[in-house]
C-alpha cells in the first residue's frame, strides 16, 4: 500500500483575508479616483459653459457697437446673460424661483447674478460657503476713457463675466 501525499484543497483562511483587503484597498482606490475624475468634469463643463457666456456676451456687444447702440450695453449688466445663447445649456434652470438644484445653473434676478450650484465641490475652494456651494457671476462691462477733441469720453470697450467670489479647484 502506498501512502500518497494529499495536497490542501481551497485557500486557508489567512489567503482568503488577503485577498478580501487587497480588493477592498483596490475598490477604495478606484471609487476615490472616480469621483476626482467626476469633481474635474463638472469643473470642466462649468468653465466651459462660463467661456461660452462670455463670448456670447462678447458677440451681442459687437452687435450693439456696429449698430451705433452702445447706450444700450447697460443692458448686458443687468439681464440674465443666459439670454444670448441659443441654445441654452440643458443645465440651465432659468430665473430663481426654488431652491436651487444641484448641477445647475439659474438667475437671481434681485441680485443680478448667474448662479451654478456645484455638485460636489470636494475640491472647491470657495471664500463663501453655505449649505449648498454656489459660484455667482456677474457681466461686467469694460469702459475706457478716450480723448476726443480735448475733452475726456468714458467709452464701452468690452464685457466679461467675472466671479463675484474668489473661488478655485484643488
Amino acid at each position: 500500500m502506498r501512502l500518497t501525499s494529499r495536497k490542501p484543497q481551497g485557500f486557508t483562511l489567512f489567503e482568503l483575508a488577503v485577498a478580501v483587503v487587497i480588493i477592498f484597498v483596490l475598490a477604495w482606490v478606484l471609487l476615490t479616483r472616480l469621483a476626482y475624475y467626476q469633481e474635474m468634469a463638472e469643473k470642466a463643463a462649468m468653465e466651459s459653459t462660463v467661456r461660452v457666456i462670455k463670448t456670447g456676451l462678447q458677440i451681442r456687444l459687437a452687435e450693439m457697437i456696429i449698430g451705433n447702440r452702445q447706450r444700450e450695453a447697460g443692458q448686458l449688466e443687468v439681464g440674465d446673460p443666459m439670454q444670448w445663447l441659443e441654445p441654452r445649456p440643458a443645465n440651465y434652470a432659468g430665473a430663481y424661483r426654488e431652491p436651487p438644484t444641484l448641477g445647475r445653473w439659474y438667475f437671481d434676478a434681485p441680485a443680478r447674478q448667474l448662479v451654478y450650484v456645484v455638485n460636489t465641490g470636494n475640491r472647491l475652494d470657495l471664500a463663501t460657503a453655505g449649505d449648498t456651494k454656489q459660484i455667482r457671476f456677474r457681466a461686467q462691462l469694460l469702459r475706457d476713457r478716450l480723448n476726443v477733441g480735448g475733452a475726456v469720453v468714458e467709452s464701452v470697450s468690452g464685457v466679461t463675466l467675472t466671479a463675484v467670489t474668489p473661488y478655485g479647484w484643488r
